[in-house]
């Protein structure tokens, strides 16, 4: 109703004009509508909706047990409240190439500006740890080019992430991404990079824009915007940063109510009701309201 006054056409035409400014994108991740708002509020240029916070945001494991409507869902009640582009973790695309197709076609309905689909084997697990599978190189070509044949949009951006660096090293990793962008691939996500050196060689290996991830806790090092800037990289996600902000201060929180029986001391941690409103624009939703209903009846 008053969400967003951009289309999703135009939202994903944007980000496109966006990655060709030759800035580097940052997009903090999402796991609600309302941080959305918050990010886009606050002055980044995008939001990141992760698969990881959207399973353990229903209590479960990052390893592939969410389906495509949970997610593609999610995805739309994020996406649909900020004037943002907003991009999503596919996982391992919710099945093999059909099914691949079928997401994209999904998203693009559902107003997403752009996915990133993954090489691990399903059941999948998070990018930092270790023992990851991934399948064969021939079969990720092959969901690359259903997902790039399912588009309807030229400007819905299709991102290949790989994990290969863990079990295959640099230099096979190169040669996947290289066969990812063959097949038509438009970003390269590399997962789990182990140093601004290896950054900079997935980045010299092909000419399409590259996505870091900026993880915490993970193998990567946390790199600043001035250093992916000069590697070269276009854009950057804090896929969990939020959640892992949100959670901690609620645990810390509810341990001192359990203790102290009042949350009087824990007030000035506390977003105030009016910062609420503001975001969720209260005023605008009753000025509309009075707007609709200011007729009066005739006896």
């Amino acid at each position: 109703m008053l969400f967003e006054t951009k289309s999703p056409a135009e939202k994903r035409k944007a980000f496109r004009d966006q990655l060709n400014s030759g800035k580097l994108l940052r997009f903090p991740g999402a796991f609600s509508p309302i941080v959305a708002q918050l990010i886009e509020d606050i002055g980044f240029d995008g939001v990141y909706i992760s698969g990881a916070v959207l399973s353990n945001d229903l209590g479960l494991p990052d390893i592939g047990l969410t389906t495509l409507s949970e997610v593609s869902q999610r995805g739309r009640q994020i996406s649909r409240v900020t004037n943002l582009p907003s991009i999503i973790d596919i996982d391992t695309g919710f099945g093999e190439t059909m099914s691949v197709a079928r997401t994209i076609i999904e998203l693009q309905e559902l107003g997403l500006s752009g996915c990133h689909l993954e090489d691990q084997v399903n059941p999948k697990r998070c990018g930092h740890l270790d023992n990851k599978q991934i399948v064969s190189q021939d079969e990720m070509v092959r969901k690359i080019k259903a997902a790039a044949g399912a588009k309807t949009d030229p400007n819905f951006l299709l991102i290949a992430r790989t994990d290969a660096r863990a079990s295959k090293g640099l230099d096979k990793t190169i040669d996947r991404i290289k066969a990812y962008v063959d097949a038509g691939a438009e970003m390269i996500f590399p997962e789990a990079m182990q140093g601004p050196e290896e950054f900079e060689a997935i980045r010299n290996a092909v000419d399409v824009p590259m996505l870091a991830n900026m993880t915490e806790f993970g193998k990567s090092p946390l790199l600043d915007v001035k250093t992916l800037e000069s590697i070269g990289f276009n854009l950057v996600i804090y896929p969990v940063t939020s959640l892992r902000l949100a959670l901690k201060a609620v645990e810390d929180a509810f341990r001192e109510l359990k203790d102290l029986g009042t949350q009087e001391p824990l007030l000035d941690r506390m977003q105030h009701r009016s910062r609420l409103y503001e975001l969720v624009r209260y005023k605008d939703y009753n000025e509309f309201d009075q707007s609709v209903y200011n007729f009066t009846l005739k006896s």
